[in-house]
C-alpha cells in the first residue's frame, strides 16, 4: 500500500501508541451501554428500586450520551479535544465510584446520568483526535478500523465483563473496573496526545446546545419506550415535541455566523450519505440483538452468562472482515466494498431469517459472525469516509453528528424491527394461550412457570416457534435495510474521494495545534 504524503507528514509510532490510548476510554465507554445486564438483580435486591427507577438506571447513561454528544462535540472544537478528553475521563473516574457505593436508586441515577456526561466528552473526541493524529488517509484508514472494532467489541464485552465480577464480587465493581483505565489516560494523555482546537470565534451558543439535548432525549426516549410497551400517546407526543424542536435547531443553525452543526457538511453527498449508511446499519444490528440475546436465553435455555459468552463468538466475523474491507479499499472505489459489506451483513440476516427450533446452535452462530462481519466493515468504512468529509477544524462536531446518527439508529431500529418481530409473535401464537403468553415471550416464561407440567411444556413449545418466526421476520427486516443500505452507499458515495476535506480546501489552515507537537508525530 502507497502513500502520497511526505515521510514527515506520516504518523510515528508515537502516534499508534497514542491511539491505543485513546481506545481506553472508547472501550469502557461502550461497554457502560451494557454493562448492568447482569447487574441489574443485585442492585434490585440491595437498593430495591421501584420499576420506574430501575428503568433509569439502565436507560439515563445512554440517554445523556446521546443527548448531549452534539454539544461536547462542538465544545471539544472550540476548547480543545485532548482537554475535554481529559476532562470527561476525570469525571468518569469521580462518578464511577459514585455509582459503585451508590446507597439509594436516585443517587445510582444520577451517578448514571454524570457517567453520559462523561462518555459524551470522550466519545467524539477521540474520533476527532484520530482526524488529527493521521493526516494521512492511508493510516487514518487503519486507525478508524481499530476506533470501530473496539466501539463494537465493547458493547458485547460489558455483560461478559459484569458476569465475571459479579461471581466474585458486588454489583458495584462493574463501575469501579473503570478506575485503573481513565487513571492510565490521565497520566500518558497529556504526555502522547496533541491538543487541537479552532480559533475563538465568539461566545459558545448554549441556547443550540439547550435544542440539540431537547430534540434527541425526548425522540430517543420515545422511541424506545414505543419499542417496549407498544403504542402510548405520551412517547408518541414526545417523539413529535423532539421532531419540531429538533426544526428549531436546525432552523437557528442556518441563522448563525459559526452553527454548532454546519449544515453545509451534512448536506454534503459524503458525509451525509456515510452518517445515513451508519445510521441503517446501527438501526440492523441494535434491532435485532434483543431477539438473538432472548433466543440464547429462553430457546435454547443458556443461562445469562453463557449466553454473553457465546454472543463474543461473532466478534471473530468482525475481526476478519474489518481489515479485509479497508484493505480492499485503498485498492478499489470505497462505496463498493461498503456495499459488498453491507450485502455479507444481508446475506447473514437473510439466513438467520430461515432459523426455525431445529436449526442448529453452530449455523446461528455461523450466521451471526457474518452479518456482523459485513456490517462492521461497512461501518468502519462509513466512518472514515465521515471523518475524510469534515475539515479538521471541524472534527469534534462532525464526529458527533456520527455518532448520534447512530444512538437514534439503534433506537429506530429497537422500535421498527422490535415491533416488527413481536407482530409476527403475537400472530404465531394459538388464540387460546393465555393473553400474557401472547403478548412476549417473557410473558409466555411467567405464564408456563404457574401452570402443571405438562400444559407448561406444550405453552412453552408453542411460545419458542412464535418466538423463532417473529425472529426470522426481524432477520428479514434487518436484511432488508442492509439491502437498503448497500444501495444508497453505491448511489451516494460512489467515486467519494479519501480525504474530501484537503482536496477542497487545499490551502486552508489547520487547527491549531500545541506548538510542543513535532511535525512528524
Amino acid at each position: 500500500m502507497t502513500s502520497s504524503m511526505s515521510p514527515d507528514a506520516l504518523a510515528g509510532r508515537r502516534a499508534w501508541t497514542a491511539l491505543g490510548v485513546l481506545m481506553l476510554p472508547l472501550l469502557l465507554v461502550s461497554m457502560d451501554v451494557s454493562i448492568l445486564y447482569f447487574a441489574i438483580p443485585s442492585i434490585s435486591a440491595d437498593l430495591r428500586p421501584g420499576a420506574t427507577a430501575q428503568l433509569w438506571i439502565l436507560d439515563m447513561y445512554g440517554f445523556v450520551l446521546a443527548g448531549l454528544l452534539i454539544t461536547m462535540g462542538a465544545l471539544g472544537d472550540r476548547i480543545g479535544r485532548r482537554r475535554l478528553l481529559l476532562f470527561g475521563a476525570a469525571l468518569f473516574g469521580a462518578a464511577s465510584p459514585a455509582a459503585a457505593y451508590a446507597t439509594s436508586p436516585g443517587t445510582l441515577i444520577a451517578a448514571r446520568a454524570l457517567l453520559g456526561v462523561a462518555g459524551a466528552c470522550l466519545m467524539p473526541s477521540t474520533l476527532a483526535l484520530i482526524r488529527v493524529l493521521f493526516a494521512d488517509p492511508a493510516q487514518r484508514a487503519k486507525a478508524v478500523t481499530v476506533w470501530t472494532a473496539v466501539m463494537a467489541s465493547g458493547i458485547s464485552l460489558g455483560p461478559v465483563l459484569s458476569g465475571a465480577l459479579l461471581e466474585h464480587f458486588w454489583w458495584g465493581s462493574v463501575f469501579l473496573v473503570n478506575l485503573p483505565a481513565m487513571a492510565l489516560l490521565l497520566l500518558l494523555g497529556p504526555i502522547l496526545l496533541p491538543e487541537s482546537k479552532v480559533p475563538v470565534r465568539g461566545p459558545f451558543d448554549f441556547v443550540s446546545s439547550l435544542l440539540s439535548l431537547a430534540a434527541l432525549l425526548p425522540v430517543i426516549h420515545g422511541i424506545k419506550e414505543l419499542a417496549q410497551d407498544g403504542w402510548a400517546p405520551a412517547p408518541a407526543l414526545g417523539i413529535v415535541a423532539g421532531l419540531l424542536i429538533g426544526g428549531l435547531f436546525v432552523h437557528r443553525q442556518t441563522r448563525l455566523a459559526h452553527p454548532m452543526v454546519d449544515l453545509a457538511l451534512v448536506r454534503q453527498r459524503t458525509y451525509g450519505g456515510a452518517v445515513l449508511v451508519n445510521l441503517m446499519a446501527m438501526a440492523a444490528t441494535v434491532g435485532f440483538a434483543v431477539f438473538i440475546t432472548q433466543y440464547l436465553q429462553s430457546v435454547l435455555g443458556k443461562s445469562p452468562f453463557e449466553s454473553a459468552l457465546w454472543s463474543l463468538v461473532p466478534s471473530g466475523g468482525v475481526m476478519v472482515a474489518a481489515p479485509v474491507c479497508a484493505a480492499l479499499a485503498q485498492r478499489i472505489d470505497r462505496a463498493y466494498v461498503m456495499g459488498g459489506g453491507c450485502l455479507v451483513s444481508a446475506a447473514g440476516f437473510g439466513w438467520l431469517a430461515l432459523t426455525d427450533t431445529s436449526t442448529p446452535f453452530w449455523a446461528v452462530l455461523t450466521a451471526s459472525a457474518v452479518y456482523a462481519g459485513g456490517l462492521v466493515g461497512a461501518m468502519t468504512l462509513a466512518n472514515e469516509l465521515a471523518l475524510g468529509a469534515a475539515p479538521p477544524e471541524r472534527a469534534g462536531s462532525a464526529a458527533a453528528v456520527l455518532e448520534s446518527g447512530q444512538e437514534l439508529g439503534g433506537a429506530l431500529g429497537m422500535a421498527i424491527l422490535g415491533s416488527l418481530g413481536t407482530a409476527v409473535y403475537a400472530v404465531a401464537m394459538p388464540d387460546a394461550a393465555p393473553a400474557a403468553a401472547r403478548d412476549t415471550l417473557g410473558g409466555a416464561v411467567a405464564t408456563a412457570a404457574q401452570l402443571p407440567a405438562d400444559a407448561a411444556a406444550a405453552l412453552m413449545r408453542e411460545a419458542r416457534e412464535a418466538f423463532v418466526s417473529g425472529l426470522g421476520a426481524a432477520g428479514a427486516g434487518a436484511a432488508a435495510t442492509m439491502l437498503l443500505a448497500a444501495g444508497l452507499a453505491l448511489w451516494l458515495l460512489r467515486g467519494a474521494p479519501r480525504d474530501q476535506a484537503a482536496e477542497a480546501a487545499p490551502a486552508a489552515p489547520r487547527a491549531s495545534q500545541d506548538a510542543s507537537v513535532p511535525a512528524r508525530f
